[in-house]
């Protein structure tokens, strides 16, 4: 059976987004990202060279785009102007490639999405082409919103960036779920595999993550397990768990051709 996710049209067998930065070197960065299996590949533009610094080695010399879809990102942007500007420069080094990842942050202790700039950049995003997949708060009206400008997947936090805390309000990430028709991605706050197969068994469409791998003691066997987690969690998702029941047990064996009498009976 097919299952794959879409985004804007476009098919992935992957659920499993992930990030590109923290790790040791190049080398491991490769390595982890193809453990993990994933094909759509985060990229933060202000931080990362994709080309647009001449003669230092550039991350699509060891991720290209002709293996993994690299979705670049606006980390360390703090306005909607900055995040607008800073994926127009992406648009032009990518050779006019237009899925790209919205965020704009509030602060840079809580790195929380500052919600107005965000709203604000979509909105030009959009106009001006761009598929934009965006980082938000947990909030299922805005959430709704972003839909309605145009963003072709919403991303809100499970918890905040780089905290591995996981998923502390799975409530909220229900109705954004229950809500919206664009595909719905846990980004920010996953921690290990349980939490992203957490966000699976809720009803997510994927999972993106970045330090919960990069900042494992082993990256590429973290990255393994992350790869099960949202697989076993998607699959948990579609078969349906069994409802939960309060104060009322029932016996996983079937009581009919039960062997009948007492202990000392069958002795005897």
């Amino acid at each position: 059976m097919s299952d794959e996710l879409f985004i804007d049209g476009t098919a992935y067998r992957s659920r499993l987004l992930v990030g590109t930065g923290k790790y040791k070197d190049f080398a491991q960065t490769r390595e982890a990202i193809t453990a993990s299996g994933a094909q759509i590949v985060t990229v933060a533009i202000r931080r990362t060279n994709i080309g647009q610094t001449a003669g230092e080695p550039s991350l699509l010399e060891v991720l290209p785009p002709s293996e993994f879809t690299i979705l670049p990102n606006t980390a360390g942007c703090y306005s909607a102007v900055d995040a607008v500007r800073t994926l127009r420069l992406a648009r032009e080094l990518l050779d006019g490639h237009s899925l790209v990842k919205l965020e704009v942050l509030g602060d840079p202790q809580s790195l929380y999405p500052n919600m107005p700039e965000t709203l604000d950049a979509a909105r030009t995003l959009v106009k001006e082409g761009f598929k934009v997949m965006v980082y938000c708060s947990d909030d299922p009206i805005q959430a709704k919103m972003l839909e309605d400008l145009g963003c072709v997947a919403v991303m809100p936090l499970a918890s905040l960036i780089g905290s591995g805390m996981g998923i502390l309000n799975p409530w909220n990430l229900q109705l954004i779920i229950d809500r919206l028709s664009v595909p719905v991605i846990v980004d920010a706050g996953v921690g290990t595999a349980s939490d992203a197969a957490i966000a699976m068994e809720l009803g997510c469409d994927g999972v993106l993550m970045n330090t919960a791998i990069a900042a494992a003691r082993d990256p590429v066997l973290m990255a393994q397990a992350m790869k099960k987690g949202v697989e076993a969690g998607r699959e948990a998702f579609l078969a349906g768990r069994m409802p939960k029941k309060l104060y009322s047990a029932t016996p996983s064996s079937p009581n009919a051709g039960m062997i009948s009498g007492s202990p000392q009976t069958k002795a005897a």
